[in-house]
């Protein structure tokens, strides 16, 4: 009986305890992990973006927390759930308050609509181009290339990512680690741009291409080095 204590008496006592923790947060209170996914609150994702906004490197970010970088690779990684703690600690890193974290904003719907004849035609190097997707960040970029014929042979390019080719008109010699590929209308190809590679319309005639390259470092910018080439 004398290590009895009542319900009543146990609710008292971590009234504190709660009040404190609120304390440590101020006003803010994150959603219950249970209650929420990851694709809603994407906290990885975020981190990271906050993190090379500032032009923080992993471990540059890790030491002023406190953390081991390979804590926080997982964390951006969406391969662990980082605790409150955590994300404070993360914020008082970045500088930003803990709501920001939380802050997901339903992205607006864009829509690139272009009609026939209105796209503005870059002139470059070897032909001219359009740009379909501009005004709309999709990870990925479309364009129309028109090739002047009787090309001569360029230099090999590699760049981050994966190339999308679709031939519209006229003929296209592509060349992937020394093995050709002839594109004609209605043929496309898809491959590594990691891997050395060249494309050119050596044949009299113009050509077409629908290129995609998806996704990339933009400090490559694949399309100006294969246009300018």
């Amino acid at each position: 009986m004398g290590n009895f204590v009542d319900n009543k008496t146990m609710r008292t006592q971590a009234r504190p305890e709660i009040s404190s923790s609120r304390t440590l947060l101020g006003e803010f209170t994150p959603p219950a992990p249970a209650a929420c996914s990851s694709q809603e609150f994407p906290i990885g994702a975020r981190l990271r973006r906050f993190r090379k906004e500032q032009k923080l490197s992993i471990r540059d970010l890790a030491a002023k927390c406190g953390l081991s970088a390979n804590t926080l690779s997982l964390i951006e990684n969406e391969r662990t759930s980082p605790s409150v703690h955590t994300l404070q600690l993360l914020a008082r890193g970045l500088g930003i308050p803990l709501a920001a974290i939380f802050d997901v904003k339903k992205p607006q719907e864009v829509r690139v609509y272009q009609q026939y004849g209105q796209r503005s035609v870059i002139r470059c190097a070897i032909g001219t181009l359009e740009k379909l997707g501009e005004g709309l960040s999709l990870g990925a970029e479309p364009i129309l290339i028109t090739l002047d014929p009787d090309q001569a042979d360029t230099q090999d390019i590699t760049h981050a990512g994966r190339e999308f080719l679709y031939c519209l008109e006229g003929m296209v010699t592509c060349t992937i680690a020394s093995q050709v590929y002839r594109l004609s209308p209605g043929d496309s190809l898809l491959f590594d741009a990691s891997v050395p590679h060249r494309w050119l319309n050596p044949y009299p005639g113009f050509a077409r291409l629908l290129v995609l390259f998806c996704p990339m470092d933009t400090q490559d910018e694949p399309a100006h080095r294969h246009l300018d080439s």
